[in-house]
C-alpha cells in the first residue's frame, strides 16, 4: 500500500515489518535511557562524594576519573546486550564481518561505536543499523559530558590556595 500526499510517496509493507521498527524503536529508546540515567546517577554520587573525601586533591580526581571510566564500561556493556539480542532474536538485522555472534564480541563492537572508533571489521545490516547510530551519539555526548563534569571537579580544587 503507498500513499501520496504534496507529492511525496510513502510506501508502507506489510505489518510484520512495522512491528520490527516499532520494537527497534522501544528498545533503541530503552538501551539509551538506562545509559543516560547511570552515567547522571554515578556522576552525581560522584559529585557528592568527592568533596567529602580526606584524600589530597589529585586522588579525588584520580577517582573521580575511575568512577566516570566505570560508569562508561557499564554502558558499553548495556549497548552490547542489545546488540546480543536484537542479533539472536534474529528480525532486527545482523551484524557481519569479523563477527562470530557471541557476546564478547557484541562488547567489542559496542567499544569501538561507543567511542566512535568504528574500525569497520564489523557492519551493521537492517534495522539494528539504528542502535548503532544512537550508540555512537550517546557515547559522544556521554563522554563530552564526563570532560565537563571532571573540568569543574578538577577547577574547584585547583583554584584553592
Amino acid at each position: 500500500m503507498s500513499i501520496t500526499t504534496g507529492g511525496i510517496s510513502i510506501v508502507l509493507t506489510g505489518s510484520k515489518r512495522g512491528n520490527q521498527l516499532i520494537s527497534s524503536f522501544f528498545i533503541n529508546s530503552l538501551l539509551v535511557s538506562l545509559s543516560i540515567l547511570i552515567h547522571y546517577e554515578i556522576l552525581y554520587r560522584l559529585s557528592l562524594l568527592i568533596p567529602k573525601l580526606t584524600i589530597r586533591p589529585r586522588f579525588r580526581v584520580v577517582l573521580g576519573l575511575f568512577g566516570a571510566m566505570c560508569a562508561h564500561v557499564v554502558e558499553v556493556w548495556i549497548f552490547a546486550l542489545g546488540y546480543y539480542y536484537m542479533v539472536h532474536i534474529g528480525k532486527f538485522g545482523d551484524l557481519m564481518g569479523n563477527f562470530t555472534g557471541t557476546l564478547a564480541d557484541c562488547g567489542y563492537f559496542s567499544f569501538t561505536t561507543y567511542t566512535s572508533l568504528g574500525l569497520g571489521d564489523i557492519t551493521p545490516h537492517g534495522h539494528i543499523r539504528f542502535l548503532v547510530g544512537l550508540e555512537g551519539l550517546t557515547g559522544f555526548v556521554l563522554i563530552t559530558w564526563t570532560a565537563s563534569f571532571m573540568f569543574l571537579e578538577m577547577q574547584k580544587f585547583w583554584n584553592r590556595k
